[in-house]
């Protein structure tokens, strides 16, 4: 492709320096090379062709996408085009679900149907408790998740028809319903306290809120500030583009596994502590610091490299997460209903020397969405341990979306990637009593 008027194309040249041979390829979106026109640099006939070297994918888009957008250097997150800001202010949960599953903003008629469809999934088969029965009664609550969305699917057969649309959309709405009733369960197991069922007249987190901590009683109304806490919660965590557990989902996923078990790895991705572990991870700093009067000495430690500062620092955003900002004014606001935790104290110091101090700036060493989402959900009556089931209930959404793209983009194929191969050259056997 050619700019006439500036004398430019859209392409890179690039001189293989072992041949003397130089190539040009298409530079695509502003910015992009086709990994796979790197294989044309070739030394000879009989090579297999130039490959790149991406550990992690630091550096790798492997699919086109128009979930979820994000400007990491400004702090900008998008879904769909909407800023964050803007739909954790003026939409509920199931409103910004809608928009990331279909692409646009529901009408009333779509959104109240939604609404309808969802909860009428939200029941669970009656086996399904039998395998919480059988787990130890310490058993994790993500373990118990994992397993109970991977036995789903043996209840939904038909769910391995992914070509289907309809039956798409149907097994969506099923994940986006059962995820609340299943941690719930999970939850209440795990308590020894008996289950309790979906009130459907709720709304999906006052539902959700209901099945958790109902004891004794007929009905149960949450706090409407608390309600409204958890809906905004569900809605900042609902996609992040092309995260690890993100990429679990697609590249499961592409071998076109049923939802459920593409899900089932995605959340066990989400479980590894260095993804969906990072809010508990806070906490267990704060109260190792104990005290507003500790921060300094705690600051000098990580300074001297002897210290963490958990929920700082992200590997996208290069400035201030725009969740954190959303999440610390929703914090204020569950405490004037709950009472100040007296963790949020340390957490204030903390942040307030990190936006001062040049050795966190000069580091984009900001707030990210950890930072302030455990002390809500310790405020709101969870238990660290359901933590990332919390993570997983919204992050469902996001999950979901991000398969259903893959699947109806046609560039897409069974992920397979490449490898540079370490290991030693060819060699002949030698038998046990020959070898040492």
């Amino acid at each position: 492709m050619s700019d006439e008027s500036s004398g430019t194309r859209n392409t890179l040249s690039i001189r293989d320096n072992r041949t003397g041979k130089e190539y040009e390829v298409e530079v695509l979106d502003g910015d992009v090379i086709r990994a796979m026109d790197l294989r044309q640099i070739k030394v000879d006939d009989g090579d297999f062709g130039m490959m790149s070297y991406d550990p992690a994918f630091g550096n790798t888009a492997f699919t086109r996408s128009s979930v979820t957008f994000i400007d990491g250097a400004k702090g900008i997150l998008e879904y769909r085009g909407y800023p964050i800001e803007q739909l954790a202010e003026q939409s509920s949960f199931l409103e910004v679900a809608y928009l990331i599953l279909k692409g646009e903003l529901p009408t009333q008629t779509e959104l109240d149907q939604f609404v309808h469809d969802v909860t009428y999934h939200t029941y669970v088969h009656e086996n399904m408790t039998d395998l919480l029965d059988a787990f130890r009664y310490d058993a994790h609550s993500m373990g118990r998740m994992i397993s109970s969305i991977a036995a789903l699917s043996t209840f939904y057969p038909e769910a391995k028809d992914v070509d289907d649309p309809a039956n798409r959309w149907i097994q969506i709405n099923r994940l986006v319903a059962k995820m609340p009733t299943l941690a719930a369960f999970a939850y209440r197991h795990h308590r020894g306290l008996p289950l309790v069922y979906p009130e459907n007249e709720l709304s999906y987190t006052a539902n959700f809120l209901n099945m958790l901590f109902r004891i004794g009683v007929k009905e149960y109304k949450p706090n409407p500030v608390l309600e409204r806490a958890l809906d905004v919660l569900f809605i900042l965590h609902a996609d992040h583009e092309q995260n690890c557990s993100a990429t679990t989902m697609r590249v499961i996923g592409s071998a076109q596994a049923d939802p459920f078990s593409a899900m089932a790895g995605a959340m066990a991705a989400l479980y590894g502590p260095l993804h969906g572990g990072a809010n508990e991870a806070v906490l267990r700093m704060l109260h190792r610091i104990g005290d507003v009067k500790n921060v300094p000495q705690f600051i000098d430690g990580v300074k001297n490299r002897e210290e963490r500062l958990m929920g700082f620092g992200h590997r996208v955003y290069k400035s201030y997460d725009p969740r954190a900002a959303i999440i610390k004014r929703t914090a204020e606001e569950v405490f004037e209903v709950t009472g100040r935790n007296p963790l949020l104290d340390i957490a204030l110091e903390l942040e307030r020397i990190a936006l001062e101090e040049d050795f966190f700036v000069s580091r984009n060493l900001y707030p990210n969405v950890d930072f302030y989402s455990g002390l809500i959900y310790q405020a709101l009556g969870f238990p660290v341990e359901m933590f990332p089931v919390l993570f997983a209930i919204p992050r469902t959404v996001g999950w979901l979306a991000q398969w259903e793209e893959m699947l109806m983009d046609d560039e897409q194929r069974i992920a397979r990637p490449r490898q540079v191969f370490t290991g030693p050259s060819r060699r002949e056997f030698v038998p046990v009593e020959e070898r040492g």
